[in-house]
């Protein structure tokens, strides 16, 4: 490991971060570029759409975007979001409905800020919402919430799950029933942060030729509140055997992990970050190992990029956002959804969102 000032964030002095230098470029083409879809929702701001199939109806849970007087940084600083909405799309219409505020920040006992990208689940008549917030130290941990209904409202558990860490928790059901989590995101993330299964508050980050670092997966206990053992890493592969290397920004993992099972792959996806792609490799069974195949959406406008795949009615869809509701602030962004091919090797066709 090295302690590495190439990947290290930058937002001090003269020289603009990551964040700030793609704002600025997408504040001046955000009006030229003509999106291929629309927002689902406008009347807030709406980011890392997780979209699932309950009751015959597509529900999706997102960060809920709100202004900011947080400087723009590669921390994600400017992402001050306080509570979660959940939204549904009528199978009929397509449109979709703003269910209203299903948890705020200040009914999680634990939290103190920044409710980044949440996920949920159903299991025996009740609805898991799972969602990563810093606790009253400033650290990123993992929390859960429950509800009869799948637009909430949720009540938090009084405490996060024990052994979580990090952001972007996102849960699979696999055939037998098991289910799994999935979670982690560097920079912001603090992923680089955690060795030995302790917190250091000084980033360290792989050399450019060292294995990236991975995600983590963990199965669920059976009340779906707790980890059931250690979290383990998913390991990707490049099309050699080699593990993806922390240089490889156009295919390492940075955050944003998904799972979805098509034909009998599992298929794991994810964000590039700084490189502003969604990717995805593929595996024979939920833990990995995975090997690197190819883009799924390339960049969009704003700096983040941020999905999830869900099957309905027979067909694939791909949920995303962007921030051309803002006019290309990163830190506003609106979800948007559009269809996933499949071809006939179980290659994903790349999707670009606009014209």
């Amino acid at each position: 490991m090295a302690n590495s000032s190439e990947h290290e964030p930058s937002s001090k002095g003269t020289e603009l971060s990551d964040a700030e230098q793609k704002q600025q470029e997408d504040l001046l083409k955000a009006a030229s570029m003509q999106g291929k879809d629309q927002a689902l929702v406008t009347n807030i701001y709406t980011a890392d759409p997780s979209a699932h199939v309950f009751e015959g109806k597509i529900y999706i849970y997102p960060s809920h975007d709100i202004e900011s007087e947080a400087s723009t940084n590669d921390d994600g600083d400017q992402f001050a979001m306080r509570d979660y909405h959940v939204l549904s799309v009528d199978s009929d219409t397509g449109q979709a409905t703003d269910h209203g505020i299903a948890l705020v920040v200040d009914d999680i006992p634990w939290a103190s800020k920044q409710l980044w990208a949440p996920d949920a689940a159903y299991k025996n008549g009740q609805y898991y919402f799972y969602f990563p917030a810093r606790d009253h130290q400033g650290i990123f941990r993992i929390g859960v919430a429950v509800s009869d209904k799948p637009a909430g409202p949720f009540k938090a558990e009084e405490d996060y799950m024990a052994g979580t860490y990090s952001i972007d928790p996102a849960v699979f059901e696999d055939h037998d029933g098991a289910f799994y989590m999935y979670w982690g995101g560097i920079w912001g993330g603090q992923l680089q942060n955690w060795r030995d299964g302790a917190f250091d508050a000084e980033n360290v980050y792989p050399a450019d030729d060292q294995p990236a670092y991975p995600p983590r997966v963990a199965k669920l206990s059976e009340d779906m509140l707790s980890l059931a053992e250690t979290p383990k890493d998913i390991l990707i592969y490049d099309e050699n055997g080699q593990l993806l290397t922390a240089g490889d920004t156009e295919r390492r993992f940075f955050e944003a992990s998904w799972l979805h099972q098509h034909q009998s792959k599992y298929y794991f996806s994810y964000s590039t970050g700084d490189t502003h792609k969604i990717v995805y490799a593929t595996g024979d069974n939920p833990y990995g190992p995975f090997t690197y195949q190819g883009v799924i959406l390339n960049p969009v406008l704003g700096w983040t990029n941020h999905h999830s795949i869900t099957q309905y009615q027979g067909k694939w869809y791909l949920f995303y956002h962007d921030s051309s509701l803002s006019d290309g602030q990163t830190h506003l962004r609106c979800v948007k959804m559009c269809e996933l091919v499949h071809d006939e090797s179980g290659n994903i066709t790349t999707i670009d969102a606009y014209l």
